[in-house]
């Protein structure tokens, strides 16, 4: 690698906070992780309503053959069926994780509280906060503090990679600000904390860290603020794996409950379908509403897809965000900077 005045800038290369640049990209996040589920549910059985009432309507489809209706009708209602095992079948799963031994129940707890121990140590704070939200705050903030306290000595003793230091404080301060700002106006309750804790690049800052100590003495007190600065990220990391996992599961959980209450309708709505189609004389209805009801009818057996598809988006786009935990970053191209490994093992310097 070159100089320092040659260096790419020590910024994010992953998925930060703040980062969206126009309007399609803050629509995509809003429908894969920022929207409401059920708002987003909702949508989707509106559009199934419209799309079959527009094809009804410009004479593409028509509703008016009774055998053609009631064999959908019963498509649906095995289809609702399989769904609704499905998502049974989901809920057990998470409910298996709940389960523990004695044993097993206080090596999680010890674990947790040891993390806790950690945070509270690398904080200097008596005890941390019970509040999941409240506990990344102060993670962040610890980062911002250390981070400064880095920039402090490094200018202080007016070292070789003091430019670098700076610039990868810089950096840091601005995340952890945007960050801290959208933290302190969310409860864990909502998705928005753990968005924001997964939208902060940590991993990348990891990266930076761990190159940077690299190339200092043990004996060096850069060296020391580096180390704290390394452990700090590494505990972020390790708690906001555990929430994301604890909010995955409310998540599920909540899923498969709104599921079983759509399900019923959706049941009920594909029998009454197939039923309008069961007098002597054809539909019991008015063809001129026939579209309409039908196509209402339709996007209420939807309604457990809808949800299905709404959570599957959210859940599917975190998993892919999170995939790996420390400084392993798939989502960077091979050749990104701002460091680069020589054959021996050396950094580039």
């Amino acid at each position: 690698m070159g100089s320092a005045e040659t260096d790419e800038p020590l910024e994010s290369h992953g998925t930060d906070i703040g980062s969206q640049a126009d309007s399609l990209t803050r629509v995509r996040e809003w429908v894969l992780v920022e929207g409401d589920r059920t708002v987003i549910a909702a949508s989707i059985s509106l559009l199934v309503f419209g799309f079959f009432l527009g094809l009804i309507e410009i004479g593409i489809i028509s509703v008016t053959n009774d055998d053609s209706v009631t064999r959908l009708a019963g498509g649906m209602i095995a289809g609702t069926f399989s769904l609704v095992t499905l998502v049974v079948s989901i809920n057990q799963l998470i409910l298996s994780q709940e389960f523990a031994s004695g044993n097993d129940a206080r090596d999680q707890l010890e674990g947790i509280m040891d993390i806790r121990s950690d945070i509270a140590t690398q904080a200097t704070v008596p005890a941390t906060p019970a509040s999941p939200t409240k506990l990344l705050e102060l993670l962040i903030e610890t980062i911002a503090t250390q981070a400064s306290e880095l920039a402090d000595t490094a200018t202080a003793h007016d070292d070789e990679h003091s430019e670098l230091i700076q610039r990868f404080v810089h950096s840091i301060e601005a995340s952890t600000e945007r960050t801290h700002d959208t933290l302190e106006h969310t409860t864990f309750g909502t998705f928005t904390a753990v968005s924001t804790a997964i939208g902060y690049d940590a991993a990348w800052q990891l990266y930076v860290a761990r190159q940077l100590r690299g190339r200092y003495d043990d004996s060096s007190e850069t060296a020391t603020r580096l180390e704290a600065l390394i452990e700090t990220l590494e505990l972020f990391l390790t708690a906001r794996e555990h929430f994301k996992t604890t909010y995955l599961q409310r998540e599920l959980t909540r899923f498969s409950q709104l599921t079983i209450y759509c399900g019923i309708p959706a049941v009920l709505a594909a029998m009454t379908l197939g039923l309008l189609y069961g007098g002597f004389s054809g539909t019991m209805i008015s063809g001129s509403y026939l579209p309409y009801v039908v196509s209402a009818l339709i996007a209420v057996v939807v309604s457990p897809l809808s949800l299905l598809a709404s959570y599957i988006l959210r859940t599917a786009a975190v998993t892919h965000r999170t995939a790996s935990i420390g400084p392993m970053l798939p989502q960077k191209e091979p050749d990104a900077g701002p460091f680069e490994v020589s054959a021996d093992g050396e950094p580039d310097s």
